[in-house]
């Protein structure tokens, strides 16, 4: 067979269910014969950036390949933020991109494709032949799974009309293990704690399938529990639960950590944001339970290397053993005051024709379905949107490991397409949408997807805006004149609601309960009554 119908065939017969892409001369027969020949699902892209997203928020959510393919030259330079993305977010992806000819030397769009893109720190397999193309393809992804980052796979678009023979090729894919700790560092940590007066524990996104676990060693050390913003929400409704340590933790919140003596931090990331640009780590304080040594941050006092649920019960062991007994840094003045910090108090009065951020999100909280994904895009307004609207735990995707706007509807696009009975509810700000959102919302609506997208408007690029201000410079130069979002959407195919006063915040309900398909809800915000950024 052609080799675009064998590329095809064994992508389904590696259970690969779902592709996103744009197709080019490339790859255009390849995603034919997936869909057509072999049952496989194409979402096509607006913009290569928006497809590589996609497969980012695919994979992101459900742990498995996001798979994406896209043509030469500049469609894949047009991926490689999202490949950082992949790369900074340990998420396995397999992008199929298309090279020019082989014999091809005045080709406009030919660029050196390996040297493109081993700096974003994504993985280059190369189809060597025709005939062992398929041997490639199983490197490839079995590279992406293992190594839990992007692989490009690159395909010269005149392989793609050659003759093969079709064979199957198994990936061998190593089982999956639990990794269990050295008992001597078990022993150390233990010794550590029981030493401890005022000890949190801190759980991260490699904790999320160990909660239980996670909570029987805090009840039985008497710690409060606090999470990572990509664990958000997974103790909440306990009531030492801590909310989200660092910048976007309350209060009551931050006083805590900041007078613990040690901080037990299983399968979290300690980045600068979680460790408020390190002072967690001042003092060699944290026990760092993780499945890698080079995600551990120097400054950590213990490093334990294991599954997060398999130290955790480890470490209940230990201290049964020990006899040592549970502190009393728990109390009922402690519970008091988290729940406290969860109380919005007074709020100053915004410009006319705007809505307070902190009313308008709490209130999105309590009417946009409760079976939801949440998937948030970058800039200033997450510093609301993360603490007021909640989700149930493995249920959020952050593309925010670069630092990048604009790629939140492209993920949402991606995760919506996971799992398609729940509504993602997409949020970002209005540069982020106007950066990455107008053209892939079209995709959502071609699709039929899920989607509510809620713009937090400020009118411009608000995080700029604020430092324009604090230097006594002309902020109005991160001011933008946008067009009616509403009425985009509405352009775009979808639904559109604006909301600029406390009435039209008491309507969006039935906006949201009368939707037929993708939604979009412009909160439009006074820019001078917005939390800066940390």
């Amino acid at each position: 067979m052609k080799l675009h119908a064998a590329l095809a065939r064994a992508l389904a017969a590696h259970q690969v269910g779902t592709m996103f892409g744009l197709i080019g001369d490339a790859n255009l027969f390849m995603v034919h014969s997936f869909v057509h020949e072999y049952g496989g699902k194409y979402v096509g892209a607006a913009h290569e950036a928006g497809a590589i997203f996609m497969g980012f928020g695919y994979a992101d959510l459900t742990g498995r390949p996001g798979v994406v393919t896209v043509t030469h030259g500049p469609a894949l330079t047009n991926t490689l933020t999202g490949l950082v993305e992949g790369v900074r977010g340990r998420t396995p992806m397999l992008l199929i991109a298309g090279d020019t000819a082989t014999g091809s030397r005045g080709n406009i769009q030919d660029i050196a494709q390996r040297d493109v893109v081993l700096p974003t720190g994504a993985g280059f397999e190369q189809a060597r032949t025709p005939e062992s193309t398929l041997e490639d393809l199983a490197v490839a992804l079995r590279r992406a799974v293992i190594e839990r980052r992007p692989v490009v796979f690159n395909v010269p678009s005149d392989f793609m009309t050659a003759d093969v023979d079709y064979r199957e090729i198994s990936l061998r894919l190593p089982q999956e293990q639990l990794a269990f700790p050295d008992p001597a560092v078990v022993a150390e940590a233990a010794a550590r704690i029981a030493a401890a007066k005022r000890p949190v524990v801190l759980a991260g996104r490699g904790a999320m399938n160990a909660r239980e676990a996670v909570l029987r060693l805090a009840e039985r050390i008497g710690a409060p529990v606090a999470t990572t913003l990509k664990a958000r929400d997974l103790f909440r409704g306990e009531p030492f639960a801590l909310g989200i340590s660092g910048s976007l933790g309350g209060p009551a919140t931050q006083e805590i950590i900041d007078g613990a003596d040690l901080v037990v931090s299983l399968g979290a990331g300690l980045n600068s944001y979680t460790t408020r640009r390190g002072a967690l780590l001042a003092g060699g304080r944290v026990i760092a339970v993780d499945t890698r040594v080079d995600s551990v941050p120097a400054e950590a006092g213990t490093i334990v290397v294991g599954d997060a649920g398999v130290v955790a019960d480890a470490l209940v062991d230990a201290l049964d053993l020990s006899g040592t007994p549970a502190r009393a840094f728990r109390t009922q003045r402690m519970a008091a005051s988290l729940a406290a910090q969860e109380v919005m108090g007074e709020r100053a009065c915004t410009a006319s024709g705007t809505v307070d951020v902190e009313v308008a999100l709490r209130h999105l909280d309590e009417v946009l379905p409760e079976r939801r994904l949440v998937v948030s895009d970058g800039g200033r307004f997450m510093m609301e949107s993360l603490r007021h609207l909640h989700v149930e735990p493995g249920n959020f995707v952050l593309p925010a490991n670069f630092g990048s706007i604009g790629l939140g509807m492209g993920t949402a696009i991606g995760a919506a397409t996971a799992d398609p009975t729940r509504t993602t509810v997409m949020v970002c700000g209005d540069g982020g949408f106007m950066h990455g959102g107008v053209g892939e919302f079209t995709t959502a609506v071609r699709e039929g997807l899920h989607i509510i997208v809620v713009v937090c408007n400020d009118g411009g690029y608000g995080a700029e805006h604020i430092q324009f201000t604090r230097r006594g410079l002309d902020p109005s130069l991160s001011l933008f004149a946008w067009p009616d979002l509403a009425a985009v959407a509405r352009a775009a195919g979808g639904e559109g609601f604006t909301v600029r006063d406390p009435d039209d915040l008491a309507q969006v309900d039935k906006a949201i309960a009368d939707r037929q398909g993708p939604l979009l809800i412009d909160l439009r915000l006074d820019v001078e009554h917005m939390t800066p950024m940390p």
